[in-house]
């Protein structure tokens, strides 16, 4: 977000009158909106103007918001853009594709606004101010980038370029989960063919390097989301990829 300027929300919904209510509640909370009625028109939209959250519609005409998503993943201009699916579809099943596909989060019609504004509210704190600092932190943890060292609780930790690459993807998004499909496309970008459990390999990896061999017993970082992915979460236990 752009310091002073109100947050942008690109509303991304075929049906106009929910449109209409989206916006009328989102600018009576001081958010500014645009709107768009299908994927190829909100391809360009999140393009040119580069707003600060999209609210995606699974079931969009010519262009479903599954594909509209992933190609805005793929976007170098759009990739980094916060995106909460919107959708009928509330089965588990579903639910693990809208996140497979980029999102970031996922909420369900029909929903309340009270609840929506929480959710865009929650995944604009997880990503603003946009990540621009050389050091990042989390916890004891402590990442230089610009002299690509890492050090937990004042000791070194020597990680590989792959394990650095994805330790700093978590922490610039601490708390969410990712797929190993996000994963792969961030860290090893979606031209490169790589088996999705690689990513269990460069986990493991970076889970010993983090914990090491000390005596005393240090909280695992990396948590294991079952079905879902991995996210940097040291408030949950851990199960080992």
């Amino acid at each position: 977000m752009r310091a002073g300027i109100q947050p942008l929300i690109l509303i991304v919904e075929d049906e106009t009158d929910l449109v209409t209510l989206l916006t009328y509640n989102l600018e009576k909370e001081g958010f500014r909106t645009l709107a768009s009625y299908d994927g190829d028109d909100a391809l360009l939209i999140a393009a040119e103007q580069r707003p600060d959250l999209i609210l995606l519609d699974w079931m969009l005409p010519q262009r479903s918001g599954l594909e509209v998503c992933r190609q805005l993943r793929r976007n170098a201009k759009t990739r980094d853009l916060p995106i909460i699916m919107l959708t009928a579809r509330g089965e588990e099943a579903d639910r693990v594709r809208g996140l497979d596909s980029g999102a970031d989060d996922y909420v369900c019609k029909p929903f309340s606004t009270s609840e929506l504004l929480a959710r865009i509210r929650a995944v604009l704190r997880r990503v603003s101010p946009r990540v621009t600092d050389e050091v990042l932190g989390y916890g004891d943890v402590e990442m230089d980038l610009a002299a690509h060292r890492v050090r937990r609780a004042g000791q070194d930790i020597h990680l590989g370029p792959t394990e650095f690459r994805l330790l700093r993807h978590f922490m610039q998004h601490p708390g969410r989960v990712f797929s190993r499909e996000q994963l792969l496309d961030v860290v090893w970008g979606h031209d490169v063919y790589v088996e999705p459990r690689t990513v269990d390999v460069h986990i493991r990896r970076l889970r010993k390097a983090l914990n090491g061999n000390q005596e005393t017993d240090m909280p695992d970082l990396i948590r294991t989301v079952r079905s879902a992915g991995y996210a940097l979460d040291a408030s949950a236990p851990s199960h080992a990829a």
